[in-house]
């Protein structure tokens, strides 16, 4: 058998066998770049806008997020009033036959006021001028001569409104004013024919 042989040649060394270098005496040459390096001034003055820029739109975010709240509180009300709109028809309905005493018209007044202070008001008397907006006519009762615009003639349910949203459309029967008497031309007649 053989022996293995034994090379003469050593590995290289190891990074922590390696010989540290020498510092040299030469200077190192500071770079010319300081020009391109922001100054301690225009560091703080950066990061002072964009402190500012964030506690801005910190401000906004909270003045969105509010204005969400209310809105959604808003919605939540009128989906609270809605329901209650079939309830206020009933007392209407009541009230209108003379049927609402006693202590039943108390609790209807106490649901009035109470239903005010939601700003909940009604529309669609009838004599107001009929608007499209608010009002949903459901027939036409023809031509008036005491009108001057599209008028309500008679209400078929109340409608409802809170602020300037429309909670429920007034359903209506409107009167138009009376026409003009339509202009009748003489036709004119050749002889030849």
């Amino acid at each position: 058998m053989t022996q293995p042989s034994e090379s003469n040649e050593e590995a290289p060394p190891t990074p922590e066998e390696a010989p540290e270098e020498a510092p040299s005496d030469e200077p190192v040459e500071a770079s010319d770049d300081t020009s391109t390096e922001p100054t301690l001034e225009e560091q703080l003055a950066e990061r002072t806008a964009d402190l500012q820029r964030l506690q801005a739109e910190y401000v906004n975010y909270r003045r969105r997020v509010e204005r969400d709240r209310a809105a959604a509180r808003g919605q939540g009300e009128i989906a609270v009033l809605r329901s209650l709109l079939t309830v206020l028809d009933d007392i209407g309905r009541a009230e209108e036959h003379g049927e609402l005493e006693g202590g039943f018209k108390a609790v209807a007044d106490a649901l009035h006021q109470a239903l005010k202070s939601h700003h909940l008001e009604s529309f669609g008397a009838k004599g107001d001028p009929f608007d499209p907006r608010l009002h949903e006519a459901l027939f036409h009762a023809g031509e008036s001569a005491d009108v001057e615009v599209t008028t309500i003639d008679s209400v078929v349910r109340t409608g409802y409104r809170v602020g300037d949203e429309v909670v429920r459309h007034a359903q209506v029967g409107v009167v138009d004013p009376a026409s003009a008497e339509p202009v009748v031309e003489p036709v004119e007649t050749t002889e030849d024919e």
